[in-house]
């Protein structure tokens, strides 16, 4: 019988907090340890799609999730599994700060999935005006809880030289080790817009190039050998195999899912397009900006996020490609849609047309929605029946008209109602994460297949 995956080498890049460029030396040390010839693997903690892409081209492979609250604490280690097949070192980088998670409790921050892991973990402290009170700062995250191995640190925002002699005296004897001191660099700041890092996919070239002057940046400040010696550190763990969906019998063909992409819709969970395709899927991508209709033989319509508002004007201009999604809904053609997927489908977004399968009206003047959320379905969609249960996340600045009322949304803020369905169409603001649920990606492609305009 094949032995189930092992999970070697890997460290965990966490923060002291949100915006203390962990993503940046995480990124770049990703980028770096490529070009010393390793192939490495990447991994992010909690609900992101931009990270990864990121974490995607410094690796040059798909990066994975790892989100104990939307697909539960067992699957954390195969899930890094998976991402670090055939890699000889995962990297992870954390969400916000080291020991942030989910108000309600249920484990989700950085610490708890480096536990998971038993990975070590390397914190990068922003040392921006700071001497010997950083000594303090990291005494407090080292033993807040034991259970974690803080195995070093990596100083971000040094003024000069001495400076860092400061910082590295300031955590002499402290059994803290100091693993890199990376100076104050404009050029080191990322453009950044409301929602985080801009997407990979609306200036791929950029950040090619971006990567490769921040490996270099991470290699000259940053002992590169010794962070590869800490990561072989980590015990090799034998994990159980990921739950998988079953293909779905009795197709006769794979149903063809068109999956928008481009730099308008860049939100997708690589784990999601590959549970499709071992449903039984044909998994095809499309770009709803330039392209001038859905794929030939198109059974159902995959909309995830992005930044649609940004690119309303060539969406609503592109009217042969808002023709063809609103004639694929009419024949009864099966669509799933997810925040901004929700935006493209509705009438018109900040007065632009847009495809006018979901009957409301989109603007970006809502207010900032960010969270995990538990849903239950109040009607039939191509994703179960009425009461079908699942877990994911929303963030968004905008809102529809109406809101609509196919899903039941429970968070730390008490329970609502929102998104659209039908038997042929799910839209909604949230985003799932199908590692979880395979039988939702069963269904899907079950509704693709049974679509009337399915080949």
């Amino acid at each position: 019988m094949p032995q189930p995956p092992r999970l070697g080498p890997r460290l965990v890049v966490a923060g002291t907090r949100s915006g203390v460029g962990k993503t940046t030396v995480a990124t770049g040390l990703m980028a770096a340890l490529r070009h010393l010839g390793l192939r490495v693997a990447a991994a992010k903690v909690g609900p992101d799609f931009i990270d990864p892409g990121y974490h995607s081209v410094a690796t040059g492979r798909p990066a994975r999730n790892l989100d104990p609250w939307m697909c539960g604490v067992d699957l954390v280690r195969p899930l890094a599994a998976r991402a670090a097949g055939g890699a000889e070192i995962l990297v992870v980088e954390g969400v916000m700060g080291l020991f942030d998670g989910a108000a309600d409790g249920t484990p989700s921050s950085t610490a708890e999935v480096a536990k998971l892991l038993d990975a070590p973990v390397v914190l990068v402290v922003d040392a921006a005006s700071m001497g010997q009170s950083v000594a303090a700062l990291v005494h407090g995250y080292r033993t807040w809880d034991p259970a974690v191995r803080l195995a070093g640190v990596i100083f971000n925002m040094v003024g000069s030289d001495s400076h860092e002699l400061m910082l590295r005296a300031a955590l002499a004897g402290s059994g803290v080790p100091v693993y890199g001191a990376i100076r104050r660099d404009d050029a080191m700041r990322w453009r950044s817009r409301h929602l985080g890092l801009r997407p990979v996919a609306e200036d791929p070239a950029g950040v090619r190039a971006s990567l490769d002057r921040l490996a270099a940046a991470i290699a000259a400040s940053c002992d590169l050998d010794e962070l590869v010696r800490l990561a072989g550190s980590a015990p090799e763990l034998g994990t159980d195999c990921l739950p998988r969906p079953r293909p779905v019998v009795g197709l006769g063909t794979r149903p063809r899912i068109a999956v928008a992409s481009g730099p308008a819709f860049s939100f997708s969970y690589q784990d999601n397009l590959e549970a499709l395709e071992a449903a039984g899927a044909e998994v095809v991508t499309f770009d709803p900006c330039v392209d001038a209709a859905l794929p030939e033989e198109t059974a159902a319509v995959l909309a995830g996020g992005g930044f649609p508002e940004l690119f309303a004007t060539a969406l609503a201009e592109n009217t042969p490609m808002l023709a063809s999604v609103s004639e694929h809904d009419r024949r009864g053609g099966v669509t799933w849609a997810e925040c901004g997927g929700l935006l493209w489908l509705a009438r018109s977004l900040d007065g632009a047309p847009m495809a006018g399968a979901v009957d409301a009206s989109a603007t970006m003047r809502g207010a900032r929605v960010l969270g995990y959320r538990s849903a239950t379905t109040t009607v039939a969609s191509p994703l179960g029946p009425a009461g079908t249960e699942m877990r994911g996340h929303e963030f968004h600045y905008s809102a529809t008209d109406p809101a609509g009322d196919a899903l039941i949304l429970k968070g730390r803020e008490g329970a609502r109602r929102g998104g659209f369905a039908r038997d042929n169409l799910l839209a909604s603001y949230l985003h799932l994460h199908l590692a979880a649920y395979p039988r939702l990606a069963e269904a899907f492609v079950s509704a693709a297949a049974r679509s009337p305009v399915a080949a």
